[in-house]
């Protein structure tokens, strides 16, 4: 007997949050026009003051008002509905945009951490005044533009990829103000590039965190937190349950976990019963709504190769009629469980 069962559509998104696509849209429109305004004002004032930290914070901004714009269109995209060769839709725009973002972020860190070495070989004469003041202002630019995105869905990846940005930019002016105040107040003119290269490490850091999250997802690795064998021996010691194998677990976008796994069930077992307990407790103890199971009875055969195990390593696949291609361990209740 086999069973294939699939989770429905009212289940596909696995985070729920009160906060509405729309809404998310608005937060992120107001963080782009507040940000640009102010871009265009602080490219002019760091060219006027010569100082690389202002220029650095503005060529973040310019990376902070890129990620809303990829965000949106991302947004965009995801909202589309599946169809033709797209069987989820576009959903994982989202993670290309994540992804997008994270990568400007260690292309503009390479180009600025230069330009910031070269500084404090040769320092230009900065205006300590004009940086400090300009520093500041962003500062509450960035704080305003930082609460607009809280308040948003951050479960995305794509926005969270937006606020990483903006939340970094944050720290760089609050950096680039320091430089500022130490020049104004003791001339030390190396001060704007050691700003630059804390804006530098930040960048680095967000950078590098959001390629690696965006990179797990279109690699189908498992969600962060989930381990497969843990689950595949939790699945397996289930009711009627003798066999787990071709475990897959992956993650379609930020947020919406899926499973697809071969179960085989005692002879004469309830497959159907199976099925339904083992779609609660994924549902319940992993939040696995999006789940395919095929639940089959144990054949005759694979049932003589159980009860003749011997102790020792197992195969990677069974063998006998089920699955000659297997993909990954084999689950199996006792001592030589996976």
């Amino acid at each position: 007997m086999t069973e294939h069962a699939h989770s429905g559509h009212s289940h596909a998104h696995g985070h729920t949050h009160g906060v509405s696509p729309d809404a998310d849209r608005r937060w992120l429109r107001a963080a782009l026009i507040l940000l640009t305004a102010y871009m265009a004002v602080e490219v002019v004032i760091g060219v006027l003051a010569q100082s690389l930290a202002l220029i650095s914070d503005a060529a973040h901004m310019l990376t902070d008002a890129v990620s809303i714009v990829l965000a949106l269109v991302a947004m965009r995209l995801a909202a589309k509905p599946a169809r033709g060769g797209y069987t989820y839709g576009l959903k994982r725009a989202e993670i290309l945009s994540a992804q997008a973002n994270g990568i400007t972020l260690l292309v503009l860190s390479v180009w600025l951490a230069y330009e910031a070495v070269q500084r404090l070989i040769s320092p230009p004469e900065v205006t300590g005044g004009l940086v400090l003041i300009t520093a500041l202002s962003g500062v509450v630019i960035n704080l305003i533009c930082t609460w607009f995105l809280s308040k948003a869905n951050r479960s995305s990846l794509n926005i969270e990829g937006a606020y990483q940005h903006i939340l970094t930019d944050l720290f760089g002016f609050i950096a680039t103000a320091i430089s500022g105040l130490i020049v104004l107040t003791t001339g030390f003119q190396r001060a704007d590039a050691i700003a630059s290269l804390v804006v530098v490490a930040l960048m680095l850091k967000a950078g590098t965190g959001l390629v690696r999250e965006s990179g797990r997802i279109f690699m189908e690795a498992a969600p962060a937190g989930i381990d497969p064998d843990a689950l595949g021996d939790h699945l397996v010691a289930a009711d009627q349950v003798v066999e787990v194998h071709d475990l897959h677990i992956w993650q379609i976008t930020s947020g919406q976990p899926a499973l697809s796994a071969h179960i085989l069930v005692a002879p004469g077992g309830d497959c159907h019963k199976v099925r339904r307990n083992l779609h609660e407790l994924l549902r319940t103890e992993y939040g696995i709504t999006h789940a395919t199971l095929q639940v089959d009875h144990l054949g005759e055969q694979d049932d003589d190769e159980l009860l003749t195990l011997s102790p020792g390593p197992r195969p990677e696949q069974p063998s006998g009629s089920h699955c000659d291609d297997s993909h990954g361990p084999v689950h199996r209740p006792g001592p030589h469980r996976h």
